[in-house]
This record gives C-alpha cells, sequence and structure tokens, in this order.
C-alpha cells in the first residue's frame, strides 16, 4: 500500500520507511531536514531511501500546510505514520517555540490532510515523557496522565488529545504510540547511548544525570519498527465498552487506541554504562551530576495491551543492541 511517513530523514522514520520499503510498500517521505542535530546524518539516512523505487522523498515542513495538502493531494497515501516531531525534554527548556511550531500546529496540519483526503489510519509518535509526574510501575495506557513535567511531554499529550477530537468528529481512525528510549544503528546523535560512545572513544567524561540512579526501559529499533508496522496494519476500533462513566484514557468509543511501546524491561543507566563499556573495550570517565529539570527519575513499559492487540513480542536484550550500535558507530565514522 501507500504509505506517507513523515520525519523519514529521522532515526525511527529512517529505519521504518526501510522496513515498509522492503516489504514492498510505497512510502512518501516528508521531512524538512532541520538542523536540530547534524544535517549529514540525515542526509546520509535519506541517500539509503531513495535508492529504494518505491520511495518518493517530499521536501517540507509539517508547518507549511499548503505544501503538505499539496503532498497529499498528489500522492494520495491510504495511510499515515507522523513521526516528524521537535524532539527532546532539554531541548524543550530553551527552545519551546519550536514545540508549539512543529508538535501542535504541524500535527494539526497532519491531522487536517488525513481527514480531508480519506486516510483510512493515522499512526503517530507520542512518548513516554507523557506520564511525567506519575511514579507508579509499569506505566499504563490505562493511567491518567495530567501531570507532565516539561513541554515536550505536554505536546505530546495534547497530540493524544487533538488525535482523539478527529476520531470522533469525523472516524478517523488514530493510534498513538508511546515510544520508550529508543537506541539502534542510526541513532540520534543527542540521544546518551551516542554522546556516551562519542565521549568515551575520544577520551572525554560522560556526564551521567542523576548519579547514574536513572532507570530506562530502553528498547531496540528493530523491536520498534515491528511494533509500528504491526500497528499500522491494525486499523484502530471503538471500543463498544467504553464508558464515560469510568472513562478509560487508553481506548474510547471512537476509533482510537494509545499503546505503549517499549521492550518492557526497565535497566539501571550504570547498567547500559557497563554493557557499552564492555563493547567498546574501555572504561567511561563519569561526571556525576543531579537529575535534570523535566527530566524523570525511571520509565518502564506496561506493553500488554500491544502484545494482546497486534502481537508486538520485543527481543533484543542491551547487550545484543548496543553491540550492534557500536559497530555502526565504527563504521560509520571510521573509528577502529
Amino acid at each position: 500500500m501507500k504509505v506517507l511517513v513523515t520525519g523519514t530523514a529521522g532515526f525511527i522514520g529512517f529505519h521504518l520507511a526501510q522496513a515498509l520499503l522492503s516489504r514492498g510498500d510505497e512510502v512518501i517521505g516528508v521531512d524538512n531536514v532541520n538542523d536540530y542535530y547534524d544535517v549529514s546524518l540525515k542526509e546520509a539516512r535519506l541517500e539509503i531511501l531513495n535508492a529504494f523505487p518505491g520511495f518518493t522523498e517530499v521536501r517540507i515542513g509539517l508547518e507549511d500546510r499548503p505544501a503538505l495538502n499539496q503532498a497529499f493531494s498528489e500522492h494520495k497515501p491510504r495511510r499515515v505514520v507522523n513521526l516528524a516531531a521537535q524532539a527532546g525534554v532539554r531541548y524543550s527548556l530553551t527552545n519551546p517555540h519550536a514545540y508549539i511550531d512543529s508538535n501542535l500546529a504541524g500535527f494539526c496540519n497532519i491531522l487536517e490532510a488525513c481527514r480531508h483526503h480519506s486516510v483510512e489510519h493515522l499512526v503517530y509518535a507520542s512518548s513516554s515523557s507523557v506520564y511525567g509526574a506519575n511514579t507508579s510501575m509499569p506505566f499504563s495506557v490505562h493511567d491518567n496522565v495530567d501531570h507532565p513535567v516539561s513541554l515536550y511531554a505536554a505536546s505530546k499529550k495534547a497530540n493524544e488529545l487533538m488525535a482523539h477530537t478527529y476520531s470522533h468528529l469525523y472516524g478517523l481512525a488514530t493510534t498513538g504510540l508511546r515510544f520508550f528510549t529508543v537506541y539502534g544503528p542510526w541513532g540520534r546523535p543527542d540521544m546518551a547511548l551516542f554522546l556516551f560512545t562519542k565521549s568515551i572513544l575520544e577520551g572525554r567524561p560522560i556526564d551521567v544525570f542523576n548519579y547514574g540512579k536513572h532507570q530506562r526501559d530502553f528498547t531496540y529499533i528493530d523491536d520498534i519498527v515491528e511494533g509500528v508496522m504491526r500497528t499500522l496494519d491494525h486499523v484502530a476500533r471503538p471500543n463498544e465498552a467504553w464508558s464515560g462513566e469510568r472513562p478509560d484514557p487508553g481506548t474510547s468509543r471512537a476509533p482510537y487506541r494509545i499503546y505503549n511501546i517499549g521492550a518492557h524491561q526497565p535497566v539501571e543507566l550504570m547498567r547500559f554504562i557497563e554493557v557499552l563499556e564492555d563493547c567498546l573495550g574501555k572504561k567511561a570517565e563519569k561526571n556525576f551530576l543531579p537529575m535534570q529539570k523535566g527530566d524523570v527519575p525511571a520509565t518502564y513499559a506496561d506493553v500488554d495491551d500491544l502484545m494482546r492487540d497486534v502481537g508486538y513480542s520485543p527481543k533484543t536484550p542491551i547487550e545484543t543492541g548496543i553491540a550492534k550500535f557500536v559497530a555502526w558507530y565504527r563504521d560509520y565514522y571510521h573509528v577502529t
């Protein structure tokens, strides 16, 4: 089928587009290739995608409503995966307007385009950050998430609310995926694994926030992509048992679903660093720091709903995933 994927120059979008193309789908790849991080890495991803005959690159931003509508009119996608967004909790502390422009105005444009061009299913990226001040573990999509602790998290919660409105008003099937700390080859340079690897290999200290007491549900990219594809193929439907007297946040009487997508296996940050040191054959010099504003001490995904509904089954332990990232990093940056 023809799938429009936003964020195809990005980490997850690149891997998803590859997987869709490899199974025979056509992919319309939308990305503005901004300079939030190294543009050359984004261009290298796009170079790989453009080698597929079924890939069409459309270089626009989600904020450009006329251009986005033109892309939908011209290519007529059957389904849409929206992964383009301004990412990063820490960046949102100093650049809040970037999140309003991309994550709110841009997402509204996606919803409107899907509505007016008869898209049968919109899958979009939410984030584990929406759990904010919640401390009950594991995080469940059936829990209330009304206490975000960063603007990034608030923008992702807003996306879920906006999607529900369109599902309710217009019958647009929408599925939100709350991603939990995705890592792997071709990953983002602003993420911990990339930063740690670069610093350790260059002999520089790494910043270890919350004095290394963080726990994260690190999820390997291949497991994420499998879950996104399974979800894309499973069009959201109404929950006929939904009750306004006891409203379930994860479902609706409208064709709307929210899922966690993670490894269901939280790992302490110090253990994550230890595995990375083993893969690099080099110890890290650690600069222990307090927890940053907007951050949370732990994440842990309850993925029972996704496993039940689409057969999602994460398989990659951090020992395997980190080793694959290190192999990619050494090859890409020619590091011996």
